[in-house]
This record gives C-alpha cells, structure tokens and sequence, in this order.
C-alpha cells in the first residue's frame, strides 16, 4: 500500500469522521444542553457502538472477499457512487442542530450506532476502496476498522469538546468548510478509482 494510498484512507476516514452525522449531532446537541458530567453515558455509548459496527463491517468485508471475491470489485465502485453523493450533499448541506434531545443513557447512543447507515457505509467503503485490495487477513480487515473506529471517536470527542464553539463556527463558515471537505472527498475518488 502506497503512501498516497495511505493518505487519501486517512483523508477519507477523516472527513467522513468529522463531518456532522448523528452521532456527531447528538453528542453536540447533547453536551450543548446537558453538559459533559450529564452526556457521559451517551458519549460512551456512541463510542462503543462506533467500535461494534467497525467490527460488524470487518466481518461482512472479510465474508464477502472470502466467499464472493468477484463482488468487490463491484463494491468498489458502489462506494465510489457513495463517496461522491456524500461530497455533493456535504458541499450543498447547510447546518441543521436538532434540539429536541430528552435523553443521555447509553444505550440511545449504543443503538444509535446501529441504525448510523453513514457509519456502515463508511467502514465498508473504506475497506473495499483502499485496503483489501493490498490486506485481505481478517486481522488486517479488522485492524483497519478499529483504526476507522478511533478515528471516529476522535472526530465525535472534538464535537463533545468544542460544544458551542464548533457550533457557533460551523454555523457562520459552513459553505467554505462544506466545500472544502466535498472537494478532498472527490480527491479520494480519484485514488481509489485510480
């Protein structure tokens, strides 16, 4: 796996990663209304879910390439569609902050994770996109997941970090961000497709 590879994975992963999707938004929202000490058992609950799923993809990546090898290529592909609908919508999206968040237990963000299309999405076009062409282990697979999966909760920490912040940034500078972020999406288009 090349260094250019390599960097266009991590620029992938964290773009997907820090750009706002429900778990992002909840854990804002809910730090926001509620406060660290209060969203705890949300956060960790997002986080742990981020890990499941990541795993979940792991398995469902290696079981395709294993049993239906001719498929991911294929795969590839669909998620270079996914890719460039996630640029377009990224680059035309404007903020939407849902205030209605009652609750912070853990299980709301565990089970939240779960039903995160974006977050499955995001570990099985990454895997397809740039690592099983060069790592087909299962260890490999997973181990890349789990990279995925940090990457992810990093990106949710710094939405729990900058609370308002972020928010108040966001909400006043989010075109140029948005078309930023869409514009290095195409860029790992390119290099999976390449």
């Amino acid at each position: 796996m090349s260094g250019y590879i390599i960097g266009n994975f991590f620029i992938y992963a964290l773009i997907n990663a820090i750009t706002p999707g429900p778990g992002n938004i909840l854990a804002l929202n809910t730090v926001s209304n509620y406060g660290w000490k209060k969203g705890k058992p949300l956060f960790f609950g997002i986080f742990i879910g981020y890990y499941v799923v990541q795993i979940i993809c792991a398995i469902f990546v290696y079981g395709v390439s294993t049993f239906l090898p001719n498929v991911l290529g294929i795969m590839k592909y669909i998620g270079a569609v996914y890719i460039f609908v996630l640029a377009i919508h990224i680059a035309f999206s404007k903020p939407k902050i849902d205030n209605s968040q009652k609750s912070t237990s853990f299980l709301k963000g565990f089970f939240l994770q779960f039903v995160n299309v974006k977050i499955y999405l995001f570990g099985i076009t990454a895997l397809t996109g740039y690592v099983i062409e060069y790592y087909k282990s299962f260890v490999a697979l997973l181990a890349f997941e789990l990279v995925i999966a940090t990457i992810g909760s990093i990106a949710t920490l710094i939405w729990i970090g900058l609370g308002m912040l972020l928010k108040k940034v966001y909400l006043k500078y989010y075109l140029p961000i948005n078309i930023i972020l869409a514009l290095l999406l195409l860029e790992c288009i390119y290099s999976m497709l390449k």
